[in-house]
């Protein structure tokens, strides 16, 4: 296989390819076949009884067919709390406690949606190395195998696709990162618990199991807190994926270790308030922006056998952090619209299998993320309205503007329409309508100058979607782009004259829906 390009020259190339396939507005062209499976993830509302229904209800609207569920073993183990080993069958499922987890399995297999299943920390304190809190160390393999054969008898009929560990180049969910030479160790740790999480699924009588191994996160400003030494540090992404595989800095193998089976590798490629195409400066570090670095390295470690030849890329858990949260937080507005190049991104890798979102609600701003696409309160952000209807305008100099947009909820053929706002006008006029292809997809080529776009489609009972207003961006290297305010990088930059979305207009566009 050619080596994948990289991002920029890829965006660049998918943005010319976009313009040649069509003469003007309202011609479709005919739309590759690549799909992505979108794990949508909502812990807090899902896992309460008294507001699953509701959520369920919210998430159908969202057009989610897909859910990824986080089961931590701590939460559902007998003793969670001893020291000393319980004496009990390990991997006979009746001997846990699966709570909420099985309600919303039973659920989602109801509803016809699929389930990626993340088995992950904290371990029970008996099945850890320190027996310390947070009870991440040095988790045992044969505990493991076991818990993963009881897992797999309770829920095999209900899993789409299991993932083992959530998060595990991060000191807040494995330890030890490092030893105390600076030299990588978690790597190995996970390799362990992979392969023994595989051999429990067996055991269940899984004879090739869809098991997706990494669930890693870019390691760029994460955690400040927990940088008081390298024992705390994390280990960038590309660095762990060759450690468990046994790989040195040139790809090659040890030759004690064979191959894993795994049936693609998870990443959870956030991005920083640079942007969607924004370029770490370290190269082993993985957002959204460099999908092209996961690649070639998932690339070289097939060459090297240590897994199977193009194996896929999964992206199972991804969020835009909105204000108010500092730093990497931006805009509501400026939310919807990277949320969706980041998805165009995605869907235009051929090895990306799936998107995500995490979350629905926003969590407490002290303690997670403000990637929702709804405030703590419950207030609905201009994302809410765009995730079923996603859109992306690109701008192409005297060439016009790429438009490209998604609509989730459908798995036929539909036609959407196109809104814009003309400069120096407050008023939407129809632009032009587009038809989807079978998994929901479309693009066209417009001349038509505007300052924002958004799209309208009605689905299913006559429901009607209109997504937020969505600016125009150049794609990085295609067009000279002007110094970003923000730091470490450059934000896809505006079109001239294009102004952020105000409060007021998107109240006004809330009226409207009303």
């Amino acid at each position: 296989m050619p080596r994948l390009r990289t991002p920029r020259t890829l965006l660049a190339a998918l943005a010319c390819t976009a313009v040649a396939a069509a003469a003007g507005a309202g011609a479709t062209p005919a739309l590759a076949s690549h799909n992505q499976i979108t794990f949508f993830e909502a812990p807090q509302q899902l896992l309460n009884r008294h507001t699953r229904a509701r959520t369920i209800s919210q998430l159908k609207w969202l057009g989610v067919s897909a859910l990824r569920v986080e089961l931590t073993w701590q939460n559902v183990a007998p003793y969670p709390n001893d020291k000393r080993h319980p004496s009990f069958n390990a991997s006979n499922p009746g001997y846990y406690d699966w709570g909420p987890y099985e309600e919303v399995l039973r659920e989602a297999h109801k509803l016809g949606w699929k389930v990626l299943l993340t088995v992950s920390a904290p371990a029970p304190r008996w099945a850890t190395s320190n027996k310390r809190a947070p009870y991440v160390t040095n988790p045992d393999d044969r505990d493991f195998e076991e818990f993963m054969t009881a897992v797999a008898r309770k829920f095999r009929s209900e899993v789409y696709l299991y993932a083992i560990w959530n998060e595990p180049n991060q000191p807040m969910f494995l330890r030890p990162q490092f030893n105390n030479k600076g030299q990588p160790v978690a790597p190995r740790i996970y390799r362990g618990l992979f392969q023994a999480g595989y051999r429990g699924l067996q055991r269940a009588g899984i004879g090739h199991p869809k098991v997706l191994m990494g669930e890693v996160q870019p390691d760029e400003k994460f955690l400040p807190n927990f940088r008081k030494g390298l024992l705390y540090d994390a280990v960038s992404p590309i660095g762990f994926l060759r450690g468990a595989l046994c790989l040195n800095a040139h790809y090659r193998k040890a030759p004690t270790c064979g191959p894993l089976p795994a049936y693609g590798f998870s990443i959870h490629p956030y991005i920083t308030a640079a942007g969607p195409y924004h370029q770490p400066p370290n190269p082993n570090d993985v957002t959204i922006g460099t999908l092209g670095r996961i690649v070639t390295a998932l690339n070289r470690a097939g060459r090297a056998h240590a897994i199977k030849a193009r194996l896929p890329l999964y992206l199972t858990e991804f969020g835009v952090r909105s204000k108010p949260e500092p730093g990497d937080g931006v805009p509501l507005g400026e939310q919807a619209a990277f949320d969706a190049i980041s998805e165009r991104i995605a869907w235009a890798n051929p090895r990306v299998a799936s998107f995500s979102q995490y979350l629905l609600q926003d969590a407490v701003l002290k303690t997670g993320p403000q990637t929702g696409l709804e405030t703590l309160r419950g207030r609905k952000k201009p994302l809410y309205f765009g995730f079923p209807v996603q859109l992306t305008v690109t701008t192409l100099g005297a060439q016009g503007y790429a438009l490209w947009g998604h609509v989730r909820a459908v798995n036929k053929p539909t036609t959407v329409t196109i809104l814009i706002q003309r400069p120096h006008s407050r008023r939407y006029v129809r632009l032009t309508r587009a038809r989807t292809n079978s998994l929901g997809y479309w693009k066209l080529r417009s001349k038509a100058a505007g300052s924002y776009w958004r799209v309208v489609w009605i689905g299913p009972h006559h429901a009607r979607h209109e997504g937020p207003p969505i600016p125009a961006y150049s794609l990085p290297g295609l067009f000279p782009a002007r110094a970003s305010r923000h730091r470490g990088g450059r934000a896809p930059r505006r079109q001239h004259g294009h102004r952020r979305p105000h409060a007021a207009s998107v109240k006004r566009g809330r009226a409207r829906r009303r």
